[in-house]
């Protein structure tokens, strides 16, 4: 299951995000968004899980809770438009 998160502090790294996400099972990859020029965060990122059960607790449970100081928003991830 993908995973979209936002509003996340922009001092927060890919490791922290994954180590939130690790407490309601396997994360397969995770991923702060980085401006490609300036290396800074911009504030959302994605976690994809292992197992979609343990990605639909990790939503239900972490949605517009605190986290590295804001209120972060989650939901599962909506597919790309290209």
């Amino acid at each position: 299951m993908n995973i979209f998160v936002a509003s996340l502090d922009y001092g927060v790294k890919s490791h922290q995000l994954q180590e939130l996400f690790e407490q309601y099972g396997e994360v397969a990859s995770c991923k702060v968004v980085t401006d490609r020029d300036t290396g800074r965060s911009k504030g959302f990122g994605f976690v994809e899980m292992a197992q979609h059960e343990d990605g639909a607790r990790a939503i239900n449970e972490l949605n517009e809770s605190s986290f590295g100081g804001r209120t972060i928003f989650v939901k599962e991830a909506e597919d790309r438009r290209r």
